[in-house]
């Protein structure tokens, strides 16, 4: 039990289920941070920040393409490493240019879900993913 507690030998189907749980958990609760931003988008009430001077309209769409499409993506783990990329610009921009000013404790979420994107996008999907059953 205390030799493989401190193991550092990886074993595959765990990490492949350690893989799928962060796709899950990183692509599920970021839609819904993308979802309200496309019912903004549908309904024609478009509210929202420039931050990086592209324009207000440019800025939504790619955020709610990251946010809400990327996120699906990464969820099914299709296309996972080339999903992750809009998310972490997403995610650096939201992080280090919308809350450059504020405290560490409004960062932390952007840190983290940047954290796993990264993460994502060196490791793939797994075997648990549509981009393993589309390699077969």
């Amino acid at each position: 039990m205390i030799k493989s507690t401190f193991s550092t030998k990886l074993s595959s189907p765990k990490v492949d289920f350690a893989l799928l749980l962060l796709r899950l958990a990183a692509g599920g609760l970021m839609i819904t941070h993308g979802l309200p931003k496309l019912q903004m988008i549908l309904s024609g009430e478009i509210q929202f920040g420039d931050p990086i001077g592209i324009g207000t309209n440019l800025s939504l769409y790619l955020t709610v393409f990251a946010e809400f499409f990327c996120a699906i993506l990464i969820i099914l783990g299709l296309a996972t490493r080339l999903a992750s990329i809009p998310l972490i610009i997403c995610m650096v921009v939201a992080v280090f240019v919308v809350h450059a000013a504020d405290p560490i404790g409004v960062k932390e979420l952007g840190l983290f879900y940047l954290a796993s994107y990264v993460a994502l996008l060196f490791s793939g999907a797994g075997k648990f993913s549509v981009d393993e059953y589309l390699k077969k």
